[in-house]
């Protein structure tokens, strides 16, 4: 489907647009500002006629889009939850992408090229300045991580499954399965486990869209079984869509999952707690990936906007690099785990959580070494692990109660992580970037304890988390011409090394009253060692000018530590029932940062854990409940995360020291309103404007690649009403869950076709010329009927 729509061209490389833009925002704001004060009039006059008795009669029954959250275990709520409302909200792109559905939040900035949820590892995120890929995310506390690179898989869930997704932005509570580290904080997906009632459900969803966008969704919820008291919840998605700009596919994207509760009946204590719960998630997603542009090249955006990959093979090396068929990606995830709990006596229970997962992902991409090859990366892991975790209550009066916690965490992985070079022109083996075998698995040990209690309005909790990673022995191999045989190299040789570290945690909160609290927190946020591809391309690359100055690759990896960071918060929340603040100002130092370092034995550059940098800022989440049917939301963000020191490259010193870290904007906003109209007959409409600020940022450590500030606005639109289906009866009150609903929804992406840097690709220590960007999709529409029974 061809874009059809008039376009207002937004060009923000000039002033005369960026006023354009602010006045925009301008008018945007005080349109609802007047609007929230009409309304608000309205109400007052209806106070004065004797309408509603007063205002604090007025009804708030719009649902929130950010909750406080805390793990079971503590009492001190430290995180944010996005409920499912504040997910809806955010459109298609945030069923497919765990990270679009976070994009609301203060203090998170997502990047993306696509318009759609499917652009799997092209998109990332930041979280008060560290790189997502360095933070953590669980399913029900169970890990969800794998290499090259290092990090959650985000794109391999439905986000219908999920009943909200918590976010832990600073310290991370210590009974959390942070797998191999949370420096970027860390994410816990609840799913939506069958409800165990007696209805059964369906959900049918169907989309369409722009860029021959279509997603398809099936969901059924079996209810209580009847006999057996099992409860089955399944959904199949499949979703698909060309490229907004040059050729090729961003699909087929096909996901399944099953989840199954099985309560245990036994022990009059436990047959009403107690039940077995089960997940499976299977993802196979295929597509062809965008092409960066260089910072020249975004001098004159609107001329190199649509500048994507060749379309056709030309028979030249350095052309063919640059076809779209060899640059795409193919990626594979299986995940199985179950939670099962036993609840040994009033005060004390125990759970189990084994898991086990799997990727098997594929990835060509063009390079520029040698004249020109065609890289394929590939990505063969498995993963299977047990948490085990003993909570009880210790003590409990009418003042004060202490809760504790004791568990362990094991896993081990099996990571294969293979870089073979071919030939563009025939495909021909070319030998091997890196190649390696592990002597063994990788081994996490991780024991965990927890307190949390309170003294009358005083909250308070404090945890410790061991963590140890053995990475085990690795034998590398080299390739060479002419027959490209593996031939096994004594210098390519690491041996097996043990990283640990203990991590505490602490946390204090103070009840003014039911509207106002006060909490502070500390932790200690750690991630393992990671990027070794591009340290062991560079030696294989140059293996002769490191063996002659001496140096092995094991010389290389004793550089190579964890990263850990220290994370100071200060905040509050304020509720009433017309708004809801919730100022948090955080502090963080970042030590052994992975950054390249100058070796004058080779007169080479590349990556070790030497940098520091420090963070500090103000996320505001506000939501305003104008009406009953009315309410606004603004969340702003002010970061400051800079280098503490020069850095060095090929023995150059780089200025960068008290400058802001690559690809993080200082300021950011995300504000909008949701408003809905209920007919007098059965049906309502819900409108929701929103709008993103995104300040300015720098591609590059010196700050010579400046990426200007920008402006998106989106609109969506969703009809809503009870119908009769399949014989169903419906009732015309809000919260019945008789009969069918039926959405039709109407969402309006970057309304005003702004051209901007959406994406910057670029590690924390990048130097001109390094970086590639990615321009953010132009205007998009998404039409999708649905039906929930």
């Amino acid at each position: 489907m061809k874009r059809c729509f008039s376009k207002i061209k937004v060009n923000m490389t000039n002033s005369k647009t960026k006023q354009i833009t602010v006045k925009t925002l301008i008018i945007f704001v005080i349109a609802l500002l007047s609007f929230a004060i009409t309304s608000g009039s309205n109400a007052q006059e209806k106070v004065r006629k004797g309408l509603i008795t007063s205002l604090e009669d007025i009804e708030v029954t719009s649902e929130k889009l950010i909750t406080p959250t805390k793990e079971t275990s503590e009492t001190v709520y430290t995180g944010s939850e996005i409920t499912k409302k504040g997910m809806d909200i955010q459109g298609d792109q945030a069923k497919t992408s765990v990270y679009e559905s976070l994009d609301i939040l203060s203090g998170i900035s997502v990047e993306t090229p696509d318009p759609y949820g499917l652009a799997a590892e092209q998109r990332s995120v930041r979280v008060r300045g560290v790189r997502g890929f360095l933070g953590s995310m669980t399913v029900e506390g169970v890990p969800n991580w794998g290499g090259n690179p290092m990090g959650p898989r985000e794109y391999i869930y439905d986000t219908e499954n999920f009943e909200s997704i918590s976010v832990y932005k600073g310290a991370v509570p210590s009974d959390f399965g942070t797998g191999v580290g949370a420096r970027g904080g860390a994410i816990e997906l609840k799913p939506k486990w069958s409800d165990l009632n007696d209805k059964v459900g369906f959900t049918l969803s169907e989309s369409t869209g722009t860029d021959s966008y279509s997603r398809t969704f099936l969901g059924f919820d079996s209810g209580k079984i009847p006999n057996i008291n099992t409860g089955v919840s399944m959904s199949y998605s499949y979703t698909d869509a060309d490229k907004w700009k040059g050729p090729g596919d961003l699909g087929p994207r096909n996901n399944f999952n099953m989840m199954l509760t099985q309560p245990i009946s036994g022990n009059s204590k436990s047959s009403n707690k107690d039940a077995v719960k089960v997940w499976f998630n299977y993802n196979d997603l295929s597509q062809n990936l965008y092409k960066a542009l260089s910072y020249q090249e975004t001098q004159d955006l609107s001329a190199n906007y649509k500048n994507d990959f060749n379309s056709t093979l030309t028979g030249v090396k350095n052309q063919d690099i640059y076809y779209y068929d060899y640059n795409k990606g193919d990626y594979n995830n299986l995940d199985i785990m179950s939670v099962i709990p036993i609840t040994l006596n009033d005060s004390l229970s125990l759970s189990f959580k084994p898991y086990y997962s799997t990727e098997d992902t594929e990835i060509l991409g063009g390079v520029t070494t040698q004249g020109g090859l065609i890289q394929k990366r590939t990505r063969d892991i498995e993963r299977y692990g047990l948490i085990t975790q003993l909570e009880g209550e210790l003590m409990s009066s009418d003042l004060s109660s202490v809760i504790g916690s004791l568990g362990y965490a094991f896993e081990s992985n099996d990571m294969t992580i293979i870089t073979q070079n071919l030939d563009p022109l025939t495909l021909a083996n070319k030998g091997y970037g890196m190649y390696t075998e592990n002597d063994g698995d990788g081994i996490v040990h991780s024991p965990f304890m927890k307190l949390a209690g309170n003294i009358d309005k005083f909250d308070w909790q404090a945890g410790l988390k061991y963590f140890s990673y053995t990475d085990p022995a690795s034998q590398g191999y080299t390739s060479a011409a002419p027959n490209y045989e593996l031939v096994k190299a004594a210098d390519l040789y690491r041996e097996e090394k043990e990283y640990e570290k203990v991590l505490p945690t602490v946390g204090m909160g103070y009840n003014f009253s039911e509207s106002l609290n006060i909490y502070t927190s500390y932790g200690k946020n750690f991630i393992r060692p990671y990027s070794y591809v591009p340290i062991i391309t560079l030696y294989n690359t140059n293996r002769s000018t490191f063996q002659t100055a001496g140096v092995t690759l094991n010389d290389m990896f004793n550089g190579y530590n964890m990263e850990l960071s220290d994370n100071f918060e200060l905040g509050a929340r304020f509720r009433s029932g017309l708004f809801e603040v919730m100022p948090a100002f955080f502090y963080s130092t970042h030590d052994n940062l992975l950054t390249t370092i100058y070796d004058p034995r080779v007169n080479l550059s590349y990556q070790q854990n030497v940098g520091e940098a420090t963070g500090y800022g103000l996320d505001l989440e506000t939501n305003l409940f104008v009406l009953s049917n009315l309410s606004l939301f603004f969340n702003p963000t002010w970061t400051s995360m800079t280098y503490d020191d020069n850095l060095t490259y090929q023995g150059k010193t780089l200025n960068s020291k008290d400058n802001q870290v690559v690809d993080t904007p200082e300021f950011m906003a995300k504000t909008g309103m949701i408003y809905r109209h209920d007919f007098n007959t059965n049906g309502s409409l819900e409108v929701v404007p929103m709008l993103k600020y995104i300040g300015r940022r720098y591609g590059d450590v010196e700050h010579q690649e400046e990426v200007g500030d920008f402006i998106t606005a989106d609109l969506n639109l969703k009809y809503s009403r009870k119908v009769k289906w399949f014989g169903s009866s419906y009732s015309k009150k809000e919260n019945s869950n008789d009969g069918t609903t039926m959405n039709v929804a109407l969402q309006l992406q970057n309304l005003f076709d702004e051209e901007y840097i959406a994406s910057i690709n670029a590690s924390d220590d990048s130097r001109a010329g390094s970086t590639g960007y990615y321009v953010g999709s132009p205007f998009t529409t998404i039409l999708s009927v649905s039906f929930e029974y």
